[in-house]
Order: structure tokens, then C-alpha cells, then sequence
């Protein structure tokens, strides 16, 4: 027992790093297809290992912790939250807003009436309504408040209590909600709603646009026989299924390629798309050859492009190819994924900002489309440490800013300055891919890594108080908890059916994101035997990360008395 005391005071890090180890493990535990998550297992563990008392683990290991969670969060939603405020997206906005004023009226009525310290109303708010990140803008508002230094360390305690009590009962009942509850608030069935969202996507179509998938992109050489005459594009519409000629070698050099380029007898061309086109091509070309010098430099590509360009944000696909226009000639989408989840892919398919397409063809034709729509996905990119530490310095100096009503000091402190650096820096880098590069990996490390030990911190040095808290209001809190979750949800529903007029489908997806919790997507998506629920994702997703972390603040002055 000496030697664990000894290591508590020498080496808290120890300790710290074993709490993500064992909570991000118990966290990826599955039982019939439910898992907690890492979050609140790192809190719960830490908590736990806390009882030995004794943690010190310095403020500022903790604030660049949680610096770095915030700002690359901030990052991440910059595109889409800058490009959703516009009228395309406006219902979906307003919805995400609507949820997140509904949490805030529905924690403050409780703090009032059961007289909430500013901590236990914001660890509250932070596991009910499932946003983590409002645990470390709420720590941070709690230590610009000026309060003794025992009464600052209770209201930690009492943050890390109420989000420990709250945060699973909230997680479930969202993933439980989103797919059954709602759908019967609405009077619908999810399944045949969205077989008639499907059908409605497919509808009405150009030829063009309803070709976008390919089956099996290939690229095949042809000896010009039967259609000598004929111009480029004459044969491609022949072929059909977007076929496109990439090359024409005539006597061995190349053949300028336009539109109306005639082929001649004994011409080698190059033919791309997929399989359907190249059973065609032998019968209206000519026959197949091994072509290798005209195939020579021309090789096929699959590349992940990330949506950056705002111009097509909540555009459809149709409207991208008329947009794109001849650029897209030879390229074809093979997938299409919003938040790690598959998007089914139509005409009628809305894209946003941050949304990735998985594009393939031959490789100076996808490259070419690439640059139209965003930024080609690397696993070579390297992270931009001078653009991050800079932007974070920034977010941490607004965050020192405070503004007074009254008695009451209200500050984003330094994970609210952090997340509108992030957001700006997000912003900003969509604009100018070559500066300030955050691969999508290194993202999620920082993600991971800045809030599990931000809240393995918390855990330790406040665990024998938050234990104690827990023991003393963790019924009260976890009644309260459930309203808070529930409350906001049924109003969002109910608003967004009944006055948005969203449809349903992709009405229960904006629930999830609205809440943040891709889980519940993918329940949704079991329940629909659909991927259309995904579509009403993202902007909510964008939306309540920067609002309701902000929240933490504003619940603290809101809640505090001096």
C-alpha cells in the first residue's frame, strides 16, 4: 500500500493514463450491440481509482487537455457549421437551435427549484444532453468565478457527479428515442417512410445523375473498326453507361482528344467506366486489343475527397453534375459517407460540407473533379502543429475575455475561446487547403486523447467528493437527468414535424445529431432497413457541437450566486 501511495504522489500521470487505458476497454464492451462509450467509463474509473484521495494533477495539464478536445472539434465542425448558415439548411439550423434552448430553459427551471450549485446544474447538462465537451467550458467558467479554493474544489466535484449519474441514462435514452419514440410522437412508420423517402430521391431523375455508381470500374483498349466516322462523343453516347474515351493513339502518337474528334480505321483508343460499358464498347468500337501504348501513363485511381467547396453545399448530386459539367466525364461516386456513416447515394442525394466521396477513375479525370469539390484525403499528411498551437493560444486568450451583468461574471473561458478558434481555423483551412492541415487520424487522436484525459483529471482529483455527491443527490439527479433528456427531444420532434415540416426520416436523424450521438444513426438506420436517415445528420451534428458546449458557461452564471 506504501508503494501505491508513494506512486499517487510521485507519479499521478501513471494513474491518469491507466484510467483511459481501462475505461476506453470497458467502453468498447458490447452487450447485444449497446456500448457505453469510453467517455463515461474513463469518468467512472477514474472516479473509482480517485477514492485513494491525494491526486494533485496540474491546471494546466488539464486545460491543454481539454484545449486541444475543444479545438479540434471546433476544427472539424468549422466547414459545416460556417456553410450551414444558409436558407438551404435553415430548418435544420433552427431545429439544432430549438433542442439546444430547450435543454437550457429545462436545467435552469430544475436549478432554481431545486436549488442546483452552478457545478451540479452544468454536470447535469453535460450527461443529459450527451455533449461532453460542456464539462471542460463549465470547469474552466467555474475557475474564472474567483471562488475559495474549497468551494471551487466542491463545485468540480459536483460537475464530475452530476455528469457521472446522468450521462448513460441520457445516452440510452437517445439511442432508444431516436428510432422508436419519435417515430410514434410523428404517427409514422419509419421502415415505409423511408422506402417512400428512397422512391422520392429516385425520382425524376437526368440519365446522368441516375448513373453516378459504378458497379466495376475498368479501363479497356479498342482497334477502331465499325466506328470509323464517328466523333468522341457520338460513340460515349453509343456505348452509354457514362462510358468516356480517355486517349486515341493514331499511327502511334496521340490524337488531340475534343468532342468532335472523328476516329479513323486502325485508331487505338482507350475506354473508361463501368463493366456495363465495356460489354458495349467491343460491339460499337471495334475489337478488344492489349493496348499497352495506349495505355501507357493512363491509370485508374480511387481517391477519398473530403466536401470543402461551400458552392455545393446542400446541393443534390443532379445539381453537382450540371454544375461540375464537363469535368465530371469519366468519373463515377463509389460511396459516400457523413459521420462514418454510408449515405445512400441518388440524384436527389443532398451533399454537405465534410461530407466524403469516394470517387474513382481514371486518375487525371478524378483528380481533376477533386479539386472542384474539396480536399483529397492522405495518409501521408502530417499534422500542422504551428497552425494548431497557434490558433489554441488564440482561443485561450478570448477565453480570458469576461463580461459582467451585474454581480455575475460571465466567460467562455478557455475551452469556449478554444472551440471558435477551431472553428475559424476549420473555416479558414477549407479555404486554403495548403495551410494548417489536421489529417482526419490525427483528429480523432487528439479528440480521444485531449477529453479522455481531461476527464481522467477530473476524475482523480475530485473522486472521494464526487463519490460522495453521487451517494448523496445521485437518485435526484438521475430523475431530473431523464426529463432533461427527454424534453428537449420530444420538442424538437414535435417542432420539427409539425412546424419545420421536416420529413420524418430524415427528422430522426437531425434528432441524433442534434444530440450528437451517432449511434443513435445507426439505430435508426436498423429500424428504417435504410441509410436515409443519415441524411438529416450533419448540420444538426455541426450545429450542437459549438452550442451546446457553449452552453457550460452560460449555465454557470446563470446558476451562480456569490
Amino acid at each position: 500500500m506504501s508503494l501505491i501511495r508513494v506512486a499517487v504522489a510521485d507519479a499521478p500521470e501513471l494513474f491518469l493514463l491507466l484510467a483511459i487505458a481501462i475505461g476506453t476497454l470497458l467502453g468498447r464492451v458490447r452487450i447485444r450491440g449497446f456500448a457505453v462509450g469510453s467517455t463515461a467509463c474513463i469518468l467512472l474509473v477514474s472516479v473509482l481509482i480517485g477514492q485513494l484521495g491525494g491526486f494533485v494533477i496540474p491546471p494546466l495539464l488539464k486545460s491543454i487537455l481539454f484545449g486541444l478536445f475543444v479545438f479540434t472539434i471546433g476544427y472539424r465542425a468549422g466547414p459545416e457549421f460556417f456553410a450551414s448558415l444558409n436558407l438551404r439548411t435553415l430548418a435544420q439550423v433552427v431545429l439544432a437551435l430549438v433542442i439546444g434552448a430547450t435543454g437550457l430553459a429545462v436545467v435552469l427551471a430544475f436549478a432554481y427549484t431545486l436549488h442546483f450549485s452552478p457545478g451540479t446544474a452544468s454536470g447535469l447538462a453535460a450527461g443529459s444532453l450527451t455533449q461532453s465537451s460542456m464539462l471542460g467550458t463549465a470547469s474552466g467558467a467555474l475557475a474564472q468565478l474567483g471562488l475559495p479554493e474549497d468551494r471551487l474544489a466542491q463545485e468540480q466535484a459536483n460537475l464530475a457527479a452530476g455528469y457521472a449519474v446522468t450521462y448513460i441514462c441520457g445516452y440510452i435514452f437517445v439511442l432508444l428515442f431516436v428510432p422508436f419514440v419519435a417515430p410514434w410522437l410523428m404517427g409514422i412508420n419509419l421502415k415505409s417512410e423511408a422506402a417512400k423517402l428512397e422512391t422520392a430521391l429516385l425520382g425524376g431523375a437526368a440519365p446522368k445523375a441516375n448513373n453516378l455508381i459504378y458497379r466495376k470500374f475498368q479501363a479497356r483498349a479498342y482497334q477502331v473498326a465499325g466506328a470509323a466516322g464517328q466523333t468522341v462523343t457520338e460513340i460515349e453516347g453509343e456505348i452509354g453507361h457514362r462510358a468516356s474515351v480517355e486517349r486515341i493513339l493514331r499511327g502511334g502518337q496521340d490524337v488531340e482528344l475534343r468532342h468532335n474528334t472523328p476516329l479513323q480505321a486502325g485508331d487505338e483508343i482507350l475506354v473508361a467506366g463501368p463493366t456495363a460499358a465495356m460489354v458495349a464498347a467491343g460491339k460499337v468500337i471495334g475489337s478488344e486489343i492489349h493496348g499497352e501504348s495506349v495505355m501507357e501513363a493512363v491509370t485508374g485511381e480511387v481517391i477519398d475527397v473530403v466536401v470543402s467547396s461551400r458552392e455545393i453545399h446542400g446541393r443534390t448530386l443532379a445539381d453537382i453534375v450540371d454544375r461540375v459539367g464537363d469535368a465530371a466525364r469519366g468519373v463515377f461516386l463509389r460511396e459516400l459517407t457523413r459521420h462514418g456513416q454510408e449515405v445512400p447515394v441518388t440524384p436527389n442525394t443532398i451533399i454537405y460540407v465534410g461530407d466524403v466521396m469516394t470517387l474513382i477513375g481514371v486518375n487525371r479525370d478524378v483528380k481533376r473533379v477533386a479539386a472542384k469539390l474539396g480536399q483529397v484525403l492522405s495518409s501521408r499528411d502530417r499534422i500542422d502543429i504551428a497552425f494548431v498551437a497557434d490558433g489554441l493560444a488564440v482561443g485561450l486568450l478570448v477565453g480570458l475575455l469576461k463580461y459582467h451583468l451585474g454581480p455575475i461574471p460571465f466567460t467562455l473561458g478557455g475551452g469556449g475561446g478554444a472551440i471558435v478558434a477551431g472553428l475559424i481555423c476549420g473555416w479558414l483551412q477549407s479555404r486554403r487547403p495548403s495551410v494548417g492541415g489536421i489529417p482526419p487520424a490525427a483528429q480523432q487522436t487528439l479528440m480521444d486523447f485531449g477529453l479522455g484525459g481531461f476527464i481522467a483529471a477530473i476524475g482523480l482529483v475530485n473522486g472521494p467528493a464526487a463519490w460522495t455527491a453521487i451517494q448523496a443527490h445521485g437518485a435526484t439527479l438521475l430523475l431530473v437527468g431523464v426529463a432533461v433528456t427527454l424534453i428537449p427531444l420530444i420538442v424538437g420532434t414535435l417542432f420539427g414535424y409539425r412546424v419545420l415540416h421536416m420529413n420524418p426520416v430524415v427528422l430522426c436523424g437531425a434528432l441524433a445529431g442534434a444530440m450528437t450521438v451517432d449511434a443513435a444513426v445507426s439505430g435508426c438506420c436498423e429500424v428504417a432497413e435504410s441509410k436515409t436517415p443519415v441524411l438529416g445528420v450533419a448540420v444538426p451534428y455541426a450545429i450542437a457541437n459549438v452550442v451546446l458546449t457553449v452552453l457550460g458557461p452560460i449555465i454557470v452564471g446563470l446558476t451562480f450566486v456569490g
